[in-house]
Order: C-alpha cells, then structure tokens, then sequence
C-alpha cells in the first residue's frame, strides 16, 4: 500500500526501494510526490534521518504475447557500485594499489586506478563494509608489509548543508580528526578553517554556502 517512509541514518533512495520490492529506484525518486525532496537533496544517495519519503504502490505490467509460443521476460534490476577514493593524509593517493573489499561475508579483490579510485557494486541494503589497502612501509632499509583498513558506512552521510555531513566530509578528507559521533566544535573549527586555507576560500571556520559547495566538490558528494 502506498504512503510515506520516514528516513533513518543509512536509507538511502536505492535501499528504500529495495525493501519495498521495486528493481528502480527512478520509481520512488521520480514520483511527483517526491519532486520537493528531489529538489531539496539533488543525490538519491544522501538523504537525511527525518526526511519523509513516498512509497508509492506497484504497477501490475501486461505484455502481450502470442499463445502457445515460449516467451521469455528479462527483469531490468539496478546495480548499485560504492565508490571510493583512497587518499593518504600527507602525499599521494594510493595509485594502482590492491586493496580488498569485504561485505559481510563477501570478499572482492581489487586494484585502484591512477587517481586511487575503486568501484565495485554491492547489495542494495548493504549498510558496513571494510576496505584493506595493501600499503608498505621502510623499516631499517627494509621494506615490510603494512596493510591499512579503513571501515566505510554506507549510505550514512549525510547533506553537506548539515552539520554533521560536513562533519563526515572534513573526517573522509582527513581535516576533522576528532574521535567518537559527538561534535567537537573547537576541532571542527580548526577543519573548517585548514579546509578553507587550502582551497583559497575566505579563512573565517565558517562552513556557509562557498565552502559547503567547495567541500561537496572536493569530496565528490
């Protein structure tokens, strides 16, 4: 039955239709009774907890068809891909780099191109993964394996024109260190400012509309 979903931290539009049976998400996005939260997000991908979100009713599709002939139907079913980029804090990214990348019990080999980016799909409703870098560091002359993983939520950042998505923005980008959910406000200040600093923005630890826009650039989403 149709009606509206309540967004909770980690819904994303290409989830929510995955719960509710659809193989697109366009279905749900598109509805004209979403255009408002269309406009507002931009991305089906980055919604925010409290957003409200219409789930409209199934369409029953007929196709017409000769008799006693076999005819065969291919369901058109969206992939999902999760995209990352994996920088270093200081120097260059991890450039054509294997890495692995679990979910859940599943496990895929990869290598990331020149700009240290991978892609890969993933299930719909995935929520956690992991990603291992195979990195390696000098110790005494010799060079020794030093694996580096990161943990990746997804589907849990949130709109850069809340605090908290420029929060989870600054910490992908390695500017906002601090520890734990909770906001520190002076460190958050501190990222804000070195962020500005290093893209020619007005220094003032103010995250307003050029800086929201210069971060969502630089960050990709």
């Amino acid at each position: 039955m149709a009606g509206n979903y309540t967004v909770k931290q980690g819904d994303h539009i290409s989830s929510i239709a995955k719960q509710n049976g659809f193989l697109e998400y366009e279905t749900i996005w598109n509805h004209p009774n979403n255009a408002a939260l269309k406009q507002l997000r931009g991305n089906p991908n980055i919604l925010f907890p409290g957003d409200t979100v219409f789930v409209p009713d199934k369409e029953l599709r007929v196709e017409d068809g000769a008799t006693e002939v076999r005819h065969k139907f291919k369901l058109h079913d969206e992939k999902l891909n999760l995209r990352l980029v994996l920088n270093r804090f200081y120097g260059p990214p991890f450039a054509a780099t294997e890495c692995t990348l679990r979910i859940g019990t599943a496990q895929s080999d990869l290598t990331s191109d020149g700009n240290g980016q991978v892609e890969h799909e993933i299930p719909k409703t995935a929520v956690d993964a992991s990603v291992t870098v195979k990195d390696t560091i000098t110790v005494q002359d010799t060079t020794v394996p030093a694996d580096r993983e990161i943990k990746v939520k997804i589907g849990f950042l949130d709109p850069v024109t809340e605090v908290s998505g420029q929060q989870g923005r600054l910490s992908n980008l390695g500017y906002y260190r601090a520890s734990g959910d909770a906001l520190d406000n002076d460190e958050f200040l501190s990222a804000v400012e070195e962020f500005q600093c290093e893209n020619n923005l007005t220094v003032d630890g103010k995250c307003g509309p050029m800086t929201q826009a210069k971060l969502k650039t630089v960050h990709g989403c």
